[in-house]
């Protein structure tokens, strides 16, 4: 049997597959302990810049494997663990990540998969991808972040008019929304995630993880908490070898050669 989830470590980036195809990808117990996983392999992997998450065959997910993960959450299982050792990916309990995570969307993206998305930072769609948060068709609610990052990051109105209908948006509306920073055509939107992904990682490891901190303060404590840490912050990395490099790069016209210290 092949695993459900992938890792593989490629240069500075992690890429991360769901490779359940012939479920579309829906996530079943195995595959969420594995992508928990293969988040707290790249949080620990010092090489590691960035992850991608991409997705075996023509659907990036069809949501939770209900008739498994239904009776587990029902009994009192979280879909993700939310302890100290390893990285909840949606966020929203125990460990959090601190390096950026790219992902690559293409055809059905369903409940779960939007929001991974959600708790990402850059997304790519494919021309023909198609959104849904329809658990309100299915009796049940969204409660894996939707109900407030949808509102948060896309604005009520656009929010309320998905997550109440339960219905499907197509990869136009993801765009509009901004649900999804790309649309690429279906031959060319992995490709355009991972040169994405290849940027975030050419940059100063340091000032990367700075950035997402600083922002994630923002989110969770308001503005004047993230204000109140800018200084400091950015103090601590002008004192660092890339930031001299970063200078002597600017100098000498060249690329910068970042090694995260």
């Amino acid at each position: 049997m092949t695993e459900p989830i992938r890792y593989a470590p490629d240069g500075h980036v992690a890429v991360i597959t769901l490779a359940r195809p012939e479920k579309r990808n829906a996530f079943s117990l195995a595959m969420l302990a594995g992508l928990a996983e293969a988040y707290t392999q790249a949080e620990a992997d010092p090489e590691i810049r960035v992850l991608l998450v991409v997705a075996d065959g023509a659907h990036f997910t069809a949501g939770l494997d209900l008739a498994e993960v239904g009776p587990a959450v029902a009994a009192g299982g979280a879909l993700f663990p939310g302890d100290a050792e390893r990285i909840d990916p949606l966020g929203l309990r125990g460990r959090h990540r601190t390096k950026p995570v790219v992902v690559a969307i293409g055809g059905y993206c369903l409940t779960i998969g939007i929001e991974l998305a959600l708790a990402s930072d850059v997304i790519v769609a494919s021309e023909s991808a198609r959104f849904g948060q329809i658990e309100v068709g299915r009796g049940i609610f969204p409660f894996g972040g939707a109900t407030f990052r949808m509102p948060a990051r896309l604005g009520w109105h656009d929010a309320m008019r998905w997550l109440l209908t339960g219905e499907l948006f197509d990869a136009k509306e993801a765009h509009r929304i901004g649900l999804v920073q790309e649309v690429a055509p279906e031959d060319t939107y992995r490709d355009r995630a991972r040169a994405i992904a290849d940027g975030i990682a050419r940059a100063a490891p340091l000032g990367v993880l700075a950035t997402l901190r600083n922002a994630w303060l923002a989110e969770r404590e308001g503005e004047a908490a993230a204000n109140a840490a800018l200084l400091a912050e950015a103090r601590a990395l002008m004192a660092t070898e890339d930031a001299a490099e970063g200078m002597q790069s600017f100098l000498e016209r060249r690329a910068a050669r970042f090694r995260g210290r």
